[in-house]
């Protein structure tokens, strides 16, 4: 494995909840862009202060969502080299070049109509249209400082794709973390706030929550066609699958804790800050079932509480 990515695997499995088992989660949007939104967002220009305060104390890692404010059929946006993923990109490893940057790899907020896929002439879905701009979308991501991409489509053979565009292109370096999602009322918050709720209603390829052996293949195809580490979400929906694939994978888990349940387990406090005392003891729980990483939306708050700060 080349060396930048086993840096990245030296930063998995620290024993016990520290600031640096999270990975928080930065939801990007435009400076003109002043709409009302569930969850918190940023500007470019917002990032480095962002990040500055995780750096202190001592998150090392971030994920990164961006759409684009001009979308179409085409998601012609999405591997564009100017980006707001692109610019969000560089921001962070700007304000701290250790910072692991980690992406997701995606057409849902490029596409004008939320899928994650990309349709035929006959309105169908087009996975070969679909994988190649996946793949385009990663090498963007990497040339503009992406330490890991999150293709989160769960289409079988993009995350082969990925890897190989990637390699291709001189980024071995570079990490893949594909996403293994269960369906979910969860993700609301997110898909609000980044305009990615899909016109058919549903994300096809997402694994029913009856359905945990399908998890287990999905994983096992994930791992063979490359993946590096993956993640599933949502996390305390997902801890039974964590556990499962623990021994069935050969690759590190990283659950992300989706927007759903940062406001189902935060209050807001007088101040009007978040009490994230819930959702600290969901990261532990995360932790204790063998999460090598969690993503949340809470790692700022989380860190300041074990920091004692």
């Amino acid at each position: 494995m080349p060396l930048q990515r086993l840096a990245v695997q030296s930063y998995l499995n620290t024993p016990g909840l520290v600031p640096a088992d999270l990975s928080m989660v930065f939801l990007m949007r435009e400076d003109d862009d002043t709409r009302a939104r569930p969850m918190p967002t940023l500007t470019v220009g917002e990032l480095p202060e962002a990040v500055q305060a995780l750096v202190s104390l001592g998150v090392k890692s971030v994920k990164i969502f961006a759409g684009s404010g001009s979308r179409d059929a085409c998601a012609s946006q999405a591997a564009c080299a100017t980006s707001l993923m692109a610019r969000s990109i560089n921001a962070a490893k700007r304000a701290a070049s250790n910072l692991l940057v980690i992406t997701e790899t995606c057409v849902c907020s490029h596409n004008d109509s939320g899928e994650c896929w990309l349709a035929s002439d006959q309105g169908g879905m087009d996975l070969p249209r679909t994988i190649a701009t996946l793949a385009a979308q990663a090498v963007m991501q990497a040339d503009a400082g992406a330490d890991i991409v999150g293709p989160a489509a769960m289409i079988p053979g993009s995350v082969r794709a990925v890897r190989e565009a990637l390699d291709g292109a001189g980024h071995g370096d570079v990490a893949v973390m594909p996403h293994l999602i269960f369906a979910s009322s969860l993700y609301e918050g997110y898909r609000q706030s980044m305009g990615a709720a899909p016109r058919s209603g549903a994300r096809l390829f997402q694994i029913a929550p009856g359905r945990p052996e399908q998890a287990v293949h999905v994983a096992r195809e994930m791992a063979d066609e490359g993946a590096d580490m993956i993640l599933t979400e949502p996390a305390l929906h997902t801890v039974d699958t964590l556990v499962r694939l623990r021994n069935k994978v050969p690759v590190p888990l990283v659950p992300f804790s989706v927007s759903g349940e940062y406001l189902r387990l935060t209050d807001t406090r007088d101040d009007g800050g978040r009490d994230v005392t819930g959702l600290v003891e969901a990261c532990t729980v995360l932790k204790r079932a063998g999460a090598a990483r969690i993503i949340t939306y809470g790692a700022l708050e989380i860190a300041r509480v074990l920091r004692g700060s």
